[in-house]
């Protein structure tokens, strides 16, 4: 199956592939490195769990390419996730490993582990001769998940030719948006921009300097990119689209993005670990309805709740029973609204709060909290309570020192003219750190931010 991948990067030649902030590669170049790469596989019997350590870069991609190409299974692990990179090799029974971090980078090499895969998921690949890709979910709520895909599957939507562009790479190898990105931009000879972090500084410079017209990303980081001020000091007209996804998108932070950037178009995207990316359509650039869809997708509504079925959908996990019912359906948790073909996204079934009966959407209050004066970011979740069961605790993140006492004050006077009494936060705590994860996704575990 990526046979077609491989012949558009050799059509595409002396056309630029890969950006980084200290030197451009052409396809021809890319390509080379994968050849490379294939070669050092080729002693391997196919079917190998191969894990790839290491940052977004022309090396991770190369090791990637040529794992699959060689009818491996890849096991893409990132820095960010380095803590946990020991309990999910041992999940995913990673047989070899190359590790691109660290003091390996300048001579990586084929490690093997001692380990033997033989997963019966696993088997089913071998027996196909398909590829495969393991990728872990972000672990929210207890051990992170192993979700095996055949990429048989997960390729057959990018045979399809789409906008060719130049696109910044924001989620890394080891979430589906970064892979997404990749086989995109690479199916429909486009170049990956790869910016020094993901600052809002470094993300605009390399918008900047490389004319990226492309720009996937967050909303908790469009927030942090309207805050810092850092896309009115760079020449950012090369944009033509923005998409976000991963969570809820505040309205207030959608309408100052739409201001900002009037040039661009914005697009709510949809997917998951376990079934891929979907193909969506906005009604507008600034509504938060969305159609989603296309013939490799099927989605429906049940108690408010939204359950798809995706031909790119994964096998199954390597560490927890199958969660598709008998139709093929996965219910994704998220909770909607429907306006005939049109959804909203309301959030996390898992994140509602409970108090006293009622129920609080998190990505309500902080949307509302974050029109309030001096607010730069806050994160909403629950807490027990003894009386009411649960209660809504607010972390904000100051943009400018204020005495706790009467920024409460303020909070409770400016949400009380907006929310109803049980929405309103009962306990607020300050922090000085960042309230989201490394994916620059909101997180709402009560661990999750110091204080």
């Amino acid at each position: 199956m990526i046979d077609f991948l491989v012949d558009k990067m050799e059509a595409c030649g002396d056309d630029l592939a890969l950006a980084t902030p200290e030197e451009t590669f052409t396809y021809g170049a890319l390509l080379a490195r994968v050849h490379d790469w294939r070669s050092r596989l080729s002693a391997l019997p196919a079917g190998r769990v191969i894990s790839i350590e290491g940052d977004y870069g022309p090396e991770s991609i190369a090791v990637f390419l040529a794992a699959i190409w060689s009818g491996h299974v890849a096991v893409t692990l990132s820095p960010d996730s380095r803590a946990h990179h020991a309990s999910c090799l041992d999940v995913a029974a990673a047989e070899y490993r190359v590790r691109l971090d660290g003091d390996s980078v300048a001579n990586p090499s084929l490690e093997a582990t001692g380990r033997t895969a033989d997963h019966e998921l696993y088997r089913a690949l071998r027996r196909d001769r398909h590829s495969g890709l393991v990728l872990f979910s972000s672990g929210s709520t207890g051990q992170p998940k192993a979700a095996l895909h055949d990429l048989e599957r997960l390729l057959a939507k990018y045979q399809v030719p789409r906008q060719r562009m130049r696109t910044l790479v924001f989620l890394l190898l080891d979430h589906i948006g970064g892979v997404n990105t990749l086989f995109y931009t690479l199916a429909n000879g486009g170049a990956i921009v790869l910016p020094r972090d993901r600052s809002p500084a470094a993300v605009c410079e390399a918008i900047s300097t490389h004319r990226v017209e492309l720009l996937p990303t967050s909303p908790t980081f469009l927030n942090l990119l309207l805050l810092s001020g850092e896309g009115g000091r760079r020449d950012m007209s090369s944009l033509k689209l923005i998409t976000y996804g991963t969570e809820p998108m505040p309205p207030t932070t959608l309408e100052q993005a739409c201001r900002a950037f009037p040039n661009a178009r914005f697009l709510q995207t949809y997917g998951l670990t376990e079934l891929g990316i979907m193909r969506s359509q906005s009604r507008d650039s600034s509504s938060l309805w969305v159609r989603l869809g296309g013939e490799d997708f099927e989605w429906k509504a049940v108690d408010g709740r939204l359950w798809i079925r995706a031909k790119s959908a994964m096998l199954g996990y390597l560490n927890a029973p199958s969660p598709f019912d008998a139709e093929g359906f996965f219910d994704t948790g998220d909770l909607i609204d429907v306006d005939g073909e049109w959804i909203r996204f309301l959030g996390r079934k898992s994140d509602i709060i409970n108090v006293g009966g009622q129920k609080v959407h998190p990505s309500e209050v902080e949307s509302v909290l974050l029109q309030l004066d001096n607010v730069a970011d806050v994160v909403v979740r629950g807490e027990a309570h003894a009386l009411t069961g649960q209660i809504v605790v607010a972390t904000v993140r100051l943009a400018a020192p204020e005495s706790p006492a009467e920024f409460k004050i303020r909070m409770r006077r400016f949400l009380g003219e907006r929310l109803a009494t049980y929405k309103i936060p009962a306990r607020v705590q300050f922090t000085d750190d960042a309230v989201h994860s490394a994916r620059f996704k909101r997180d709402r575990r009560s661990d999750a931010v110091s204080i």
